[in-house]
């Protein structure tokens, strides 16, 4: 979509590659937002290089 981010994301992605695939997600351009560690799981927020959210668990 040509406009910019106003709201949440259209669609929000949840990949489990695993962890170890964080790093390979950001040398092809991703970027760590934040981690989440708690009694749900275990998950790393990254963006797109366009600016979408998705998890990696």
């Amino acid at each position: 979509m040509p406009e910019g981010k106003t709201a949440k994301n259209r669609v929000h992605l949840d990949i489990r590659p695993g962890l170890d695939a964080v790093a390979r997600l950001v040398s092809l351009g991703a970027t760590r937002v934040r981690e989440h560690n708690d009694q749900t799981g275990h998950w790393v927020v990254m963006l797109d290089p366009e600016g979408n959210e998705f998890c990696v668990s």
